[in-house]
């Protein structure tokens, strides 16, 4: 089977986005250039800690090479839904980022999910050093992105996270319209 890769150097839009109500939200990576779209589906965890770790490396590539680290975007910000149809090619498994110095810009590598069947008979050390290996037939989303680009990707994310059910007070877990069962009430509700 053959394996593609979805690739944008740059990209005309990059951005996380979401389809459906919130709490039955399912969380997308699209990107769009060259008269082609590439949606990518993955959790909602991924996404957070996607603009976290972007955050991160722009911190230390400023650190280590004195990159400009730009404020918000200084445009008008990117509120448009996802570009439709929302044609899902993969699920994400995994996410790679790096830095390239010669240029200034970050890449963004989502690697699809394997669907490998599990072998209950194989070593424990055999199936962690092949966990550590990403392998070559996976199906990949790559996207070059300027300082600029992923500041602009970083507050989108950010907003779409946030856009869900609010939090419970107590707890941090979302609260459903009906209301939601709190453990830290142990059960208990006033009246």
């Amino acid at each position: 089977m053959t394996h593609q890769v979805f690739a944008f150097d740059p990209p005309e839009r990059f951005v996380a986005g979401t389809v459906g109500p919130p709490g039955e939200r399912t969380f997308y990576l699209q990107a769009r250039g060259g008269g082609r779209v590439v949606s990518v589906a993955l959790e909602k965890v991924q996404v957070s800690l996607l603009a976290e770790k972007l955050e991160e490396l722009l911190t230390e590539a400023h650190n280590r090479f004195g990159l400009t680290i730009p404020e918000s975007s200084p445009g008008p910000l990117d509120n448009d839904p996802l570009d439709a149809p929302v044609d899902e090619e993969f699920r994400v498994g995994t996410l790679g980022l790096a830095y390239d110095v010669e240029d200034s810009s970050v890449i963004i590598e989502a690697i699809a999910v394997e669907e490998a069947e599990f072998d209950a008979d194989a070593e424990s050390d055999a199936a962690e050093e092949e966990a550590a290996e990403i392998p070559d037939h996976l199906d990949r989303l790559r996207v070059r992105l300027t300082p600029q680009g992923v500041r602009d990707f970083i507050d989108r994310a950010r907003r779409v996270l946030s856009a869900g059910r609010p939090p419970c007070p107590l707890c941090g877990q979302p609260l459903d319209p009906a209301g939601h069962l709190c453990p830290r009430n142990n059960g208990y509700h006033r009246r």
